[in-house]
């Protein structure tokens, strides 16, 4: 930590994996930016259970907080972890493959200051092959049509955020690139600034089909906590209503034309068809009632509620 006798004002956290060819650029890089600021900053690396020499070249670098993973456990957990063991009122995240431009840190802050919680990188002019670039494109328009944030970017990990906005907030999977949308859905003012973007020179890219595919998964469990965490019975209770009103209206069918028609029904599906609805729907509402409680549960043993208070004034 620069500064040790003041407690940071600004924290850098970078999950770094397998990246010996960057971590030492990278933290000169970072270090630089920083100490042109004036202000008291740490740099902290998670080093995600790295194969090559990255941890070894962190422990030579100072000043940094490094904390070591027991084993890859990805990049939002490295994040998470850099999250809670840094202590600055504003955290800046970055990439640790020098794809992101430490000198656009200052940037960052300043659109802070105009009263945002969250300022994210666009990378206007992103330097990525084409595969690379276009399952990004076509994650952006899923992300915008399920949880817009208002934002082009979210899987620039160059961001700046305010403390208070992690207070009670654990990441998972592949959440990092949803953290602007979950602090949006609470009530934090997000916004983005161009940043610069660079093509990686050295090392391997960490993205794949498999993150791509966890990454859809996680946009559907934002959209759900977005739409319905403190209301799930109205999603699956009022489609289970609507699939028990349909099977009962196949059912009315079938009995009027059994009975006033005689349609013989023996070689038929359709009265399947009606059994199976009735009962999907009374299970997805018995489902809604069972989410319903465990949301429930879950703000209780959390010690917070479905919403977040800015300030309370009092004249």
């Amino acid at each position: 930590m620069e500064n040790s006798n003041q407690k940071p004002y600004i924290s850098v956290v970078v999950p770094v994996f397998n990246e010996e060819g960057n971590v030492r650029e990278l933290h000169q890089k970072i270090v630089e930016a920083c100490r042109a600021l004036g202000k008291p900053f740490e740099v902290v690396f998670i080093e995600d259970g790295s194969t090559d020499k990255t941890n070894e070249i962190c422990r030579t670098l100072s000043p940094l907080k490094l904390i070591v993973q027991r084993k890859n456990f990805g990049q939002t957990a490295a994040f998470d972890a850099g999250f809670k063991n840094s202590i600055g009122e504003v955290v800046i995240t970055m990439d640790g493959d020098l794809q992101n431009d430490p000198a656009d840190i200052p940037k960052l802050l300043e659109k802070l200051d105009e009263g945002y919680d969250v300022v994210s990188g666009w990378r206007k002019d992103r330097q990525d092959k084409f595969f690379k670039k276009f399952n990004s494109r076509l994650a952006n328009i899923l992300r915008k049509f399920l949880i817009d944030a208002g934002i082009h970017d979210s899987g620039c990990s160059l961001k700046a955020y305010r403390r208070e906005c992690f207070e009670g907030l654990d990441f998972f999977g592949e959440m990092h690139r949803f953290i602007p949308a979950t602090l949006k859905i609470q009530g934090f003012k997000v916004t983005e600034i161009p940043v610069s973007h660079h093509p990686r020179t050295r090392g391997v890219t960490k993205y794949n089909w498999k993150r791509g595919l966890k990454g859809v998964v996680d946009m559907i469990s934002v959209w759900f906590w977005k739409k319905y965490s403190n209301r799930p019975l109205h999603l699956f209770g009022g489609g289970g209503l609507l699939i028990f009103f349909v099977g009962w209206l196949l059912g009315a069918v079938l009995f009027v034309a059994k009975v006033f028609y005689g349609v013989p029904m023996a070689n038929k599906i359709w009265p399947l068809v009606m059994v199976f609805l009735l009962l999907t729907g009374v299970q997805l509402f018995i489902f809604g009632l069972l989410a319903d409680i465990s949301v429930k549960n879950y703000y209780k043993t959390q010690g917070r509620m479905n919403y977040r208070i800015k300030e309370i004034v009092e004249n």
